[in-house]
């Protein structure tokens, strides 16, 4: 059954200040037309420029996670992204009038409150999920962090905190399915070791930063200078410890494991820079904002060719071809030097791949050009069309007495040059099936997992 996207129904608004920069700003979801994912406008800049919530604009994740496109930045929006990500709203804008989004109580849960209170509106496009098909893995060894995700028909993750504490034990937290994060992840506050903060207040970089919206965890001996500076800071009277869980001021926990939840949570936030609703069974150890980027970059990378329906053909370029070279003569009338298909490997009814290895001792290179040898684009452009041939002349009994000729190439581009030592791997897929003589096909080349050229064309069989 197909799930249809979603937006909300009307926008709102929260005021707060930003745990880092102290700035206040107000934050604003709005609704936005279908496939515009999620997209940050800062109201405060000229222009109003939008920041589109990608991997690939992260610019800074020491203190949080951070956007920029063109100057424009806003950084601590891991928060804002797990509500929206979490509630499965597909299409909003994030308007926010400073350069941080407010901290709010150091979780989600008055964005996802606020926004299930302003209601959602179902969108006529379909939600296209990326399923994960093969097993993604990361390994960050600057802070010891491990990835995993897994194929699975639900989006579900598990989390493992370990920070060699006596005071903060190996914890885990998942979720099993995210119509659970709600009730089970938005409420889990950001923590932060005593040690760490004492730095931060050293430094002015947490100048937003409360009680009420972070758990403060003891790590070390509290002494009556340390806590006399806690005070001035957070303008509190009193500042204790709760001895039994190792907090300040007795602060009441929401879960048990409430740390390891809220590290989930940023992991939620995290992914959905992949820019895709996603269906995989995730594992996490140590997660952390630098690590959590690192491994969404990798997940987009890989679904932006899976969701384009732009991959390299899954090949072994080491297994005996279907057709070799002798073959391929038998069915094409091209001979040196313009035979440019080295062996078949794949074939089916609406499909082919071919094989080119390109050397130096192609006769084309000694004029194109001598002292930087590349591939002519026209040249790959015929070998698609000769993997392509071979395709559409199995379906006469007697291909030796045919050829195909061109009729029409539209949508050409050359994205990357072919140099020699590179190995071409051609994939044409034909558009309908062959009638009256007319065959149109979808042709893309390959170097490796890059497209360098693609191309739609159309050939005419004709009889010699």
């Amino acid at each position: 059954m197909s799930v249809m996207q979603r937006t909300i129904a009307a926008p709102v608004s929260f005021k707060g200040k930003g745990l880092h920069t102290g700035v206040e700003a107000t934050i604003t979801f709005m609704p936005a037309p279908e496939n515009t994912g999620y997209v940050f406008v800062r109201t405060d800049l000229d222009g109003q420029p939008q920041i589109k919530a990608l991997a690939e604009f992260v610019t800074d994740t020491s203190r949080g996670t951070t956007l920029e496109v063109n100057g424009a930045k806003i950084s601590t929006i891991e928060h804002a992204l797990a509500a929206v990500y979490g509630l499965e709203i597909d299409n909003v804008f994030i308007e926010v009038s400073g350069p941080e989004v407010p901290i709010m109580k150091g979780n989600s849960i008055e964005f996802v409150e606020g926004l299930q209170a302003a209601g959602f509106v179902e969108q006529k496009a379909e939600r296209e999920y990326f399923e994960i098909k093969e097993n993604i893995g990361h390994i960050d060894k600057d802070k010891n962090a491990e990835y995993l995700a897994t194929a699975d028909e639900n989006y579900s993750l598990t989390v493992l905190v370990d920070y060699n504490s006596k005071v903060l034990t190996n914890q885990y937290a998942s979720l099993y399915k995210i119509s659970d994060f709600a009730s089970e992840i938005a409420k889990a506050r950001t923590f932060v070791f005593l040690h760490e903060l004492e730095f931060l207040i050293a430094n002015n970089l947490v100048k937003g930063g409360d009680l009420d919206n972070a758990i403060v965890i003891v790590d070390k001996e509290l002494s009556s200078e340390s806590l006399a500076k806690l005070k001035k800071f957070f303008n509190k009277e009193h500042v204790d410890i709760a001895p039994e869980q190792g907090i300040l001021n007795n602060l009441e926990l929401h879960f048990a494991n409430e740390p390891a939840r809220h590290k989930l949570l940023d992991v939620v936030g995290d992914l959905a820079l992949v820019g895709y609703p996603i269906k995989a069974r995730i594992f996490a150890r140590r997660p952390g904002h630098k690590s959590n980027v690192e491994f969404a970059q990798k997940i987009r990378k890989i679904a932006k060719k899976q969701m384009s329906g732009v991959s390299a053909p899954d090949v072994n370029l080491n297994a005996e071809p279907l057709y070799d070279i002798n073959q391929i003569k038998a069915k094409l009338p091209h001979r040196y030097p313009f035979l440019l298909v080295d062996k078949i490997m794949q074939m089916d009814e609406m499909s082919i791949v071919g094989v080119k290895n390109v050397t130096g001792n192609e006769a084309f290179f000694q004029g194109h050009f001598p002292s930087e040898p590349v591939m002519p684009g026209v040249l790959i452009i015929e070998a698609m069309a000769q993997t392509g041939g071979i395709l559409v002349l199995s379906f006469v009994p007697d291909p030796e007495n045919y050829s195909t000729y061109f009729l029409k190439i539209e949508n050409v581009k050359f994205k990357k040059k072919v140099v020699p030592g590179d190995t071409l791997v051609f994939k044409c897929i034909l558009v309908t099936p062959v009638r009256r003589g007319i065959a149109q096909m979808k042709a893309q080349a390959f170097v490796g997992d890059v497209m360098v050229t693609e191309a739609e064309l159309m050939a005419q069989i004709a009889k010699n």
